[in-house]
């Protein structure tokens, strides 16, 4: 498991008026309705992001990771993985006792593509058409991120928190989008090696990797409660947001 429930991403390093944040339900061009999470900044957007979360689906901490986002000056939506096997989550968002080992195996890469797609769509019916979009993700979701580095889907860039590099499969040697890879150093998920030789995989493929590792960090470690990596949660949050910012200076 990615966090614990009360767990709860840190400020971001800027911080400005957040116009809107909720709840609400998106559907796929494939007709699936699932569960997700959008707040947006009060300034004009330059470049929006899309929201991967762990295992759980749309926990709380990934509702306010896109409020966070949104301080930070980027319009943001959370997507929930399991509207295709278990609906739209009852109350928006999924509670500590949602059971979501059955869901994870039943995700495809086309089911989830298809909902970021939505997610995309649904950035720029907010603010812009040709708003450049990112994907942000979060152990699962990190490693689908990572995946987009060399996917069809009309992104600008894709930053994982913990991925696997197994998840993103072929996909590595088609990589040429901009991507962070925040990797933390004492991950007992994924060995610090294998991330290496992914970035390494993906540079060959002519991708821009920015590949950072938190040495000592453990797995889940971007946590406002993890005083002690506070200094490492800072440096990620700068890691992140240069990836949008420059997508948007494009």
């Amino acid at each position: 498991m990615c966090h614990d429930h009360d767990s709860r991403p840190p400020a971001p390093p800027r911080s400005r008026d957040v116009a809107e944040r909720g709840l609400l339900t998106l559907t796929a061009a494939d007709g699936n309705e699932f569960s997700a999470a959008y707040a947006a900044p009060a300034a004009p957007a330059r470049a929006g992001v899309v929201v991967l979360p762990d295992i759980r689906g749309l926990h709380p901490y990934y509702v306010a990771l896109a409020e966070r986002l949104a301080e930070a000056g980027l319009p943001a939506v959370a997507l929930d993985w399991f509207g295709r096997t278990a609906g739209p989550a009852e109350n928006g968002t999924r509670g500590e006792d949602f059971e979501w080992q059955p869901h994870i195996p039943q995700t495809t890469e086309n089911g989830i593509d298809a909902d970021i797609t939505a997610g995309i769509e649904y950035l720029r019916s907010r603010t812009e058409p040709g708003l450049p979009v990112v994907t942000v993700g979060f152990c699962f979701g990190g490693s689908h991120s990572w995946r987009q580095a060399g996917g069809s889907l009309d992104l600008a860039g894709c930053a994982g928190f913990y991925g696997r590099p197994g998840m993103v499969g072929e996909s590595a040697a088609r990589a040429t989008r901009p991507t962070v890879m925040i990797i933390a150093g004492a991950d007992s998920a994924t060995p610090v090696e294998d991330q290496q030789a992914l970035a390494a995989t993906m540079r060959a493929a002519g991708a821009d990797v920015d590949a950072v590792v938190y040495d000592g960090a453990p797995h889940s470690f971007f946590d406002r409660a993890f005083g002690e990596w506070a200094e490492a949660c800072a440096d990620a949050w700068q890691h992140v947001l240069a990836l949008t910012d420059r997508v948007a200076a494009r």
